[in-house]
């Protein structure tokens, strides 16, 4: 009962359920949480109610992922303290808005100070303003928390703002949908609101993806007037920042400096995400530098500076297993071969045996 009596307030105040049509759904819905027999769920209720809200938030960071333009997805430990993190402060903040609409519409104390002014207006503007500020309060929670990358509060803040507007805006359109329409009702009987509320769940998530867009363009504003082209990096530039990020991090692990992260590093470089990641993605799989298991994760040389030639961190620019099975099976021939050995042979007389020991120490002394 005591259930019933908090969900039943929150069902009615939800935008897209109003009229008639809206109090015979609640009803239904009510009717039906009263015949769940909540013995007979038991664990396996539990697990699947676990697994369904777990697979939204991954289809969700996936879907942000893909807007960032980030290719790696978080470890299982920082999936879970995310999600659980996601999971509880969302539907606290959602439910906090909603009860508060129908705490201050409903409750007689309240109705008898909103007949005091100039309490009642205090009071009507504060029932209005508060769930709103709440939506978007989730929308930039989910907007930090959700991608896997740092995203700074003021963009996420910017993007939480527009979603929210236009979250309110929707279910205000579609409040006025419900409460006046009569054809649809006549076609579909009570089954229109049904109808009505998922196109608005579509768009509501619709309204998520479009703020995710906007937050990724507010904290990225500067390379939005480049071209795309600019960063499609050529060979030679890809090698040049594979050098950067190994010096970088070859030099803080060898004078102990702060770790570098993949944050970090972009913010360091002044480059979008994606050839930097694509470029520490590469010297990773050539075991040039490892994943600490920190969160964020940092990255440290995966042996020791003078056990790692130039030459190498060229190669893992240049090459991968890919591509190196491709060049045997379809782009092998005597005449080019002799051409590209020679280049090869070239870049390893003049990189010599100098490794990335000698680099950072070079510059190390360069600067005194």
């Amino acid at each position: 009962m005591v259930v019933n009596n908090t969900i039943e307030p929150i069902l009615v105040s939800i935008p897209g359920r109003k009229g008639a049509e809206g109090i015979d759904i609640t009803g239904r819905i009510m009717e039906f949480i009263g015949k769940i027999k909540i013995g007979v769920l038991g664990v396996a209720g539990l697990v699947m109610l676990i697994y369904t809200a777990v697979s939204v938030i991954t289809k969700i960071e996936d879907s942000m992922n893909i807007i960032w333009k980030i290719r790696k997805g978080r470890s299982i430990a920082r999936r879970l303290s995310d999600y659980i993190t996601t999971l509880i402060v969302g539907p606290v903040l959602l439910f906090a808005a909603f009860g508060i609409t129908a705490t201050l519409s409903s409750n007689t104390l309240v109705s008898r100070i909103l007949d005091i002014e100039p309490l009642g207006t205090i009071f009507f503007a504060f029932g209005k303003v508060i769930p709103f500020v709440f939506v978007i309060i989730v929308f930039t929670v989910i907007y930090i928390i959700i991608p896997n990358t740092k995203v700074r509060v003021k963009s996420a803040l910017t993007g939480g703002v527009a979603a929210g507007i236009a979250w309110h805006a929707t279910s205000w359109v579609f409040h006025l949908a419900v409460a006046s329409s009569t054809r649809y009702a006549a076609i579909y009987s009570s089954l229109a609101v049904l109808v009505i509320f998922m196109i608005w769940l579509y768009l509501n998530w619709l309204i998520v993806l479009v703020g995710a867009e906007l937050t990724f363009c507010h904290q990225n504003l500067k390379f939005l007037t480049l071209r795309t082209e600019v960063f499609n990096l050529s060979t030679k530039l890809k090698e040049k920042l594979s050098l950067i990020i190994m010096y970088l991090i070859g030099y803080n692990y060898f004078y102990d400096l702060g770790r570098w992260t993949l944050e970090s590093l972009t913010e360091r470089l002044r480059l979008p995400h994606e050839p930097i990641e694509e470029a520490v993605n590469d010297l990773t799989q050539h075991n040039l530098i490892i994943e600490t298991a920190d969160v964020p994760p940092c990255f440290v040389p995966s042996r020791a500076l003078e056990n790692i030639t130039l030459k190498e961190i060229i190669d893992a620019a240049r090459t991968n297993y890919e591509t190196d099975l491709v060049e045997k099976k379809y782009l092998s021939m005597r005449e080019v071969d002799i051409v590209t050995g020679k280049v090869e042979s070239a870049i390893d007389e003049a990189l010599g045996r100098a490794t990335l020991k000698d680099l950072v120490e070079s510059s190390h002394k360069a600067g005194d």
